[in-house]
């Protein structure tokens, strides 16, 4: 194993699985991957998850006249995918690549992007659910019952338009109710829901100002499973103790519901 191989970080396997390296970066990535077959194995799992959730959101992929302006940076690799939705979640143009997977590099991120930036969401998530979903007498603020107050009340305090509690109920999930919570730092929205079995699930809400990116992951921590997209200063975060096959239905529905 040769120096320059040594410097390969995690930020290069990503950019090398979202296939946004030049020839001669992905030929350096290949001969590292030779000899660090765990580091494989994780790119292997990246692109499988890239796949899958491609498949999953190819529903609402189309392209608008306005998509190249989104694009930043010089070089803009040829298998990014289209524009992902009608909302304003970007996912390519003129037919460009893979959606980010598991702790992936963002959608027309900078160069210089760190992914620590994006690790807070996820975290904060995972945090919430704990602390709130084994709550049996206050788990919530705002009850079902007082669901209009309860969009109205947090639309504002996160000066989000027109939002809407994602009805689940199709996919055997009704709402518990909900919160305001901090996330990093600003206020944030709590949605909780539970199937006939008390098996609950939390959908967060956050807003950042200073993010410009675009994303779609999973992040796992335990039995506790978290996917979560990050759609231009909004992020939004599905977490429960369920399958990733639940996770993503329960991602989706919600990504039809809340406004762009």
């Amino acid at each position: 194993m040769n120096e320059i191989n040594q410097t390969v970080t995690e930020a290069d396997l990503h950019a090398y699985t979202d296939g946004r390296l030049p020839e001669q970066a992905r030929a350096r990535i290949e001969a590292w991957l030779n000899d660090n077959p765990d580091d494989a194995a994780k790119v292997a799992e990246w692109s499988t998850q890239n796949a899958e959730i491609r498949s999953l959101f190819a529903p609402y992929e189309r392209s608008a006249d306005g998509d190249a302006a989104l694009v930043t940076g010089s070089r803009q690799p040829a298998n990014w995918p289209k524009r992902l939705a009608a909302a304003a979640v970007v996912i390519a143009v003129f037919g460009l690549g893979a959606v980010s997977g598991h702790y992936g590099s963002t959608l027309f991120e900078k160069p210089d992007l760190q992914l620590t930036e994006l690790e807070t969401l996820p975290n904060e998530a995972r945090n919430a659910f704990l602390i709130y979903a084994g709550e049996v007498r206050h788990p919530v603020e705002v009850f079902a019952d007082e669901e209009a107050h309860l969009a109205t009340w947090l639309g504002k305090r996160l000066a989000i338009q027109n939002l809407r509690v994602p009805n689940l109920q199709e996919l055997g999930f009704k709402l518990v109710g909900g919160r305001l919570l901090p996330v990093d730092g600003r206020p944030g929205a709590m949605f909780m829901y539970e199937d006939q079995a008390g098996e609950r699930l939390t959908v967060l809400v956050g807003r950042n100002a200073n993010n410009g990116s675009t994303s779609f992951r999973f992040a796992s921590s335990g039995n506790v499973e978290t996917f979560y997209w990050i759609d231009g200063e909004l992020g939004y975060a599905v977490t429960g103790e369920v399958s990733r096959d639940v996770l993503r239905k329960v991602a989706e529905e919600c990504y039809r519901q809340f406004p762009s």
